[in-house]
């Protein structure tokens, strides 16, 4: 009986995330429309690649800023702060000390426009565009459930905050290391352009961000996988190396609207094969990529680093619980409140 109130509710909000998505493309549109065309130049031009060397205490710091200032006369937003200090330090936030970002804040509390402190930044804007590309989905408002209402009906609570989740479900361990960029070889001489979570067989694996299944299936690279595509289709999330005979949640499909802190996949050791569904790892481990996306007729790749991500998004995990059959799913209803 709870699985089918769950069903009944999961279409249900199926529906209303479809609707959902209309309004926000359509929003989307309007805005890249209206940029300037020196917007559009930088976009283009300069962003050929990114590299993404913001650690997670930058991020975490500015994230506090951007929370506490929130419908407050001056608000503060993280990504301004981030991208503030990418310009003062060429992009090497090895360089980060909070005194940096508090005399920003500090300036922007006091009412001076991010236009005015970053005039004598000849690469604010491009930082600017870099970050926001990387990181634009995972802060804003939402809704969790708080508990049960009168009648039995989910109780909400409207919030604003990290939307984004860490790509392992809250419970379970794992471990890592910054691997981005080591060599490859299977197939061919390759760098490795994501970032290898190691936890054991069957793990769920969350959905960093609220998106649309774009790619399910099996490649001999990255054995059963997952491509998820943000909603304002600049961040490509790639899951793979998924679980053998039962990679997917379920009811999974290509198309579906998934929002952030869902169960999508179950951490394996699939792939390095032709041949389908086949354990070609050495060790199971979660593969977690994000490619940037500014042009879809590019043949150029661009894939950040998500290490320093990952960190930061280790703090804020989603809870999974078992639905049988092998299959999690989240404990809390999440809303994202992109209407």
């Amino acid at each position: 009986m709870l699985l089918e109130c769950w069903n009944q509710l999961m279409r249900k909000r199926s529906v209303i995330a479809a609707l959902s998505i209309v309004i926000i493309f359509a929003i989307i549109f309007n805005i890249a429309s209206a940029m300037s065309g020196r917007q559009k130049e930088v976009s283009a031009r300069l962003l050929k690649w990114v590299d993404f060397n913001v650690t997670a205490a930058a991020m975490k710091d500015a994230l506090a800023y951007d929370i506490a200032s929130h419908g407050q006369p001056c608000e503060i937003h993280w990504i301004d702060l981030l991208a503030c200090l990418g310009a003062r330090y060429g992009g090497n936030f090895s360089q980060y000390k909070k005194a940096h970002m508090d005399g920003i804040a500090g300036r922007l509390a006091k009412g001076e426009s991010i236009e005015d402190i970053t005039a004598g930044m000849k690469y604010f804007e491009y930082y600017s565009v870099a970050y926001e590309s990387v990181l634009g989905g995972l802060v804003g408002e939402f809704s969790v459930q708080t508990g049960t209402a009168e009648g039995g009906a989910p109780a909400f609570e409207a919030r604003y905050g990290l939307k984004g989740y860490s790509p392992i479900a809250q419970g379970w361990s794992f471990s890592h290391s910054d691997d981005f960029g080591a060599s490859r070889s299977f197939g061919f001489r390759r760098n490795h352009l994501g970032h290898d979570m190691f936890g054991s067989v069957g793990t769920p694996v969350i959905n960093v961000e609220t998106c649309v299944v774009q790619v399910l299936g099996w490649n001999r690279y990255g054995g059963w996988r997952i491509g998820m595509r943000s909603l304002d289709g600049r961040r490509y999330y790639y899951y793979a190396h998924l679980r053998s005979g039962h990679p997917y949640a379920a009811g999974l499909e290509e198309g579906q609207i998934v929002y952030a802190g869902e169960v999508i996949g179950y951490l394996g050791m699939t792939g390095y094969s032709d041949s389908e569904d086949y354990n070609g790892m050495q060790r199971p481990h979660l593969h977690f990529g994000i490619q940037l996306i500014f042009d879809e007729s590019s043949s150029s790749e661009i894939w950040v680093d998500p290490y320093e991500l990952v960190k930061f998004l280790g703090s804020h995990r989603s809870a999974a619980v078992s639905v049988g059959g092998g299959d999690f799913r989240r404990e809390t209803l999440f809303y994202d409140n992109m209407e």
